[in-house]
Order: structure tokens, then C-alpha cells, then sequence
């Protein structure tokens, strides 16, 4: 079987590399614009070697629909197994991706999100009347305190505001942690130095108190009284499943680490970027609080969908081949990892005609179609807290939008990306002026 890898840069791998770590959306656009809908790129460790990136919807559809035995997401995500651990969601494949996805899918189905939605505006309700009238809101920095007091609070079920406060920090750590981490991975003695050091010892910690509180609920007399995702899981053995083997504490460890993590931040930097994109356009903003006061919660979601749009989050998701495989017209050999890019997918004029703008409206018409909307992914592999984070996104806009009008501050013109950890955030923290209405 004769391979070759579709053109990309020709940059040295130590320059794709940085440029791909720093400065992502810059480098899939140019590579885009120069050689087309497909193109490869070529990294070094801890990223994968040999990365194809695809865009175009069939391909993305192919990719997507594709035999989860020749497509191993959870190998094509292995930069993050140090974070999240061997058993994550994100990272395990097959027949372990496929029992730790059918465990955790009850706790975010239909029935159980109308049980958050409560404890959800409750929460949302307690942050935003911190807010004073008149003054600059980082909104990126309040978002992730929220997003994060509503995850812990959902798959902890943590109301103990001194437990909270423990574990809070140490995960904002994690968010932040430098990229020049990644690197280090590959080499375990710079365990013992500086910013590798520091990460080490935070993640120690965090992993006492994971454990310190799984251990406690455990022992917790009402378990299966409980509806927070921890007590599901902990009841997996039990109940009306009793052929369900229990998970080890490891095992939900890297589970809870995982929804932790993946549960706040990416719907904070949503919920930042539409704050930013509702203060850049007065008119959408309007329309957006005339559906708050109404309950028009489609249009407060196409509000988020929208931001997700345009300030794409995740850049894309990858897949490593088990075997050569022809994909988009391309031949490619066991090992390659492509990529279906989700920055290129939501910026394609094929895809959203006038693609640079903010039109929440095009996710009411009908125009969005299949495999170009991708913030959550696809295929079995589609995140399972999409609705989870479009109910709570959307509860979070209401509260703010019946209470405050949205300004940009005095200087403030617009707000670029820059990336955190792996996902793309208001480089200035997307700060807004608030006013009572």
C-alpha cells in the first residue's frame, strides 16, 4: 500500500511545534489558506508526529462515522493523559471508552439535567449578585468561578464551601499551567525542578482530596439517595444494575478529574466570549434580553451557540489510525492522527455564510447543517456534557441579561484569543462594564 502525506508547512518540527503550542488558530488558517482543506502538519512530543487536518464536512462526517476500533480517540488525546489519567473518558478506547461512557451518560441525560437546572440558577443567581452596578467585569475570571462552583457542586455534590475552597485553586492551577509542561512529560527527571515540580506537588494534592472525598462518600449512610454524579457512579454495582462491575477509586479519580476539568472551563470561556460578543453588538444583545424576560430559551442557546462559533474553544479533535486507512481521498499509514478542525469547520463561508459576523439568528433557521457545527465534537465520541452545557450556559445569560446591560470598557475595542492549557480564551479576559437595567 503506497502512502503519502497531503503538503504543509515546511517549517522545522521544533517551530511547527511552538507555533502549533502558542499560536494555533494563526497556523491552521495560514496552512489553510496555502494548501487547502487538507494539509498535514508534523510535531514533536508530546504532540503526535504526523497530524492531518480535515475541515470539509464529508470528511469530518467520515471521520466521525468511522469504525471507533480503526479511529482511537483516546490515543489521539494522549498529551493529556498526565491531567486526567489512564481511565478518563477522553482518553481510554473501544470497550473501556464504551462501559465509561454507557456509566456516566445517565448522570447527563434529559431527566437528570432538569433535576440540575434548579441547583444550576441558583448558583448562577449567587455569583452574578456579586457583580456592582456600574463597574468592569473579567468576565472570564467570573465565569470560571461560577462554572466551577456549579461543577463541583453537580458531580460532587460539594455544598461544604471549606471543601470547595480547597480544591478550587488547585484546579485553576491546572487550567493555567504553562504549555512548556507538556514538554517536559517526556522526560521524568524534570519531575524534580521548577514549573514541573510545582505541577507535580499541586496534583498530589488535588488527588488527596479526590480521594479523601470519594472515601467519604463511600461511607455516606443515603448514597443512593443522592443524585450528584459522584453517587451515581459510586452506586455502579448496585441498585438496578447489579451486574455492572463497581469502579476502583482510580477509576473515578480520572472520571471525576475529567468532568471537573472539562465540565467548567469550556463553558466559562463560552460564556466570556458571548458576554464580549453581547457587549460588541447592542442590537443582538436587545433581542437577547427580550428573550430572558420572555423565556425564549432557544434564542439565549443560539446566543451561545453562536459564541462557540466564532470563538471556537477546542480547535479540533484527533484520531490515530490502527491501520492504514483511506480517508478524504487521502492514503494514510497506521499511526498518523487526523484531525477534524474545528476552528477551520466554523469559519468556512461553505459552511456559515458570512462567517466573520455574530448572527445567533442562523441557528434558528434551519441553516446550520450537519458536521459543520462541531464545539462538542462528534460521533461516539460527542461530549456528553453537551446539554448539560448549553442548559447551563443558557441559565447563566438569563441571569444576567434580565439584570444588566452590557457595555465594552472605555478603550476596549474588541478582544483577540490566546490559549490556556488546550482550549482558547479571551487573551484580556474579556472585560465588560455592567449597568442595572
Amino acid at each position: 500500500m503506497t502512502t503519502a502525506y497531503p503538503p504543509g508547512p515546511r517549517l522545522p518540527r521544533i517551530v511547527q511545534t511552538t507555533v502549533y503550542a502558542k499560536w494555533r488558530g494563526a497556523l491552521l488558517q495560514s496552512a489553510a489558506r496555502k494548501y487547502g482543506d487538507t494539509f498535514s502538519l508534523k510535531l514533536i512530543p508530546p504532540y503526535s508526529e504526523h497530524v492531518v487536518v480535515f475541515s470539509r464536512p464529508e470528511h469530518i462526517r467520515e471521520i466521525f462515522a468511522a469504525d471507533p476500533a480503526d479511529l482511537h480517540a483516546g490515543e489521539g488525546n494522549r498529551l493529556l493523559v498526565h491531567i486526567m489519567g489512564e481511565h478518563s473518558l477522553l482518553l481510554t478506547d473501544e470497550a473501556e471508552h464504551a462501559r465509561a461512557r454507557r456509566l456516566l451518560m445517565p448522570a447527563f441525560a434529559g431527566s437528570s439535567l432538569r433535576g440540575y437546572r434548579t441547583l444550576v440558577e441558583s448558583i448562577a443567581k449567587s455569583h452574578i449578585d456579586r457583580w456592582a452596578n456600574g463597574t468592569t467585569v473579567p468576565t472570564l475570571d467570573s465565569m470560571n468561578e461560577l462554572t466551577l462552583d456549579v461543577i463541583m457542586q453537580v458531580v460532587f455534590g460539594m455544598t461544604d464551601e471549606r471543601r470547595r475552597g480547597e480544591l478550587a485553586p488547585r484546579l485553576r492551577r491546572i487550567v493555567n499551567i504553562n504549555p512548556i509542561i507538556f514538554f517536559g512529560w517526556k522526560y521524568p527527571w524534570l519531575d524534580r525542578r521548577g514549573p514541573w515540580k510545582r505541577f507535580r506537588e499541586n496534583q498530589h494534592a488535588i488527588n488527596e482530596l479526590l480521594y479523601g472525598e470519594i472515601a467519604q462518600r463511600r461511607a455516606h449512610p443515603d448514597l443512593e439517595h443522592r443524585a450528584d454524579v459522584l453517587s451515581r457512579l459510586l452506586a455502579v454495582g448496585s441498585g438496578e444494575n447489579p451486574s455492572d462491575t463497581p469502579l476502583s477509586d482510580a477509576e473515578l479519580r480520572d472520571q471525576l478529574i475529567t468532568l471537573l476539568l472539562a465540565g467548567h472551563e469550556t463553558t466559562a470561556s463560552a460564556l466570556s466570549w458571548a458576554c464580549h460578543e453581547l457587549a460588541m453588538h447592542p442590537e443582538v444583545q436587545d433581542a437577547a434580553r427580550r428573550a430572558a424576560h420572555d423565556g425564549d430559551e432557544k434564542y439565549l442557546e443560539a446566543v451561545l451557540k453562536e459564541s462557540m462559533r466564532l470563538r471556537t474553544i477546542i480547535a479540533g479533535t484527533g484520531r490515530r489510525l490502527t491501520r492504514d486507512m483511506t480517508i478524504g481521498g487521502q492514503t494514510l499509514p497506521k499511526g498518523t492522527v487526523v484531525s477534524t478542525s474545528i476552528l477551520l469547520a466554523h469559519s468556512r463561508t461553505e459552511n456559515f455564510p458570512d462567517a466573520a459576523a455574530f448572527r445567533p439568528e442562523r441557528f434558528l433557521d434551519g441553516s446550520v447543517t450537519p458536521n459543520t457545527w462541531l464545539p462538542f465534537g462528534g460521533g461516539v465520541r460527542r461530549c456528553i456534557g453537551a446539554g448539560f452545557s448549553l442548559m447551563e450556559g443558557t441559565a447563566v445569560l438569563r441571569e444576567i441579561l434580565t439584570r444588566y446591560r452590557l457595555s465594552l470598557p472605555e478603550g476596549v475595542t474588541g478582544e483577540r484569543s490566546r490559549i490556556r492549557n488546550i482550549t482558547h480564551v479571551p487573551a484580556h479576559g474579556a472585560p465588560v462594564r455592567v449597568t442595572l437595567l
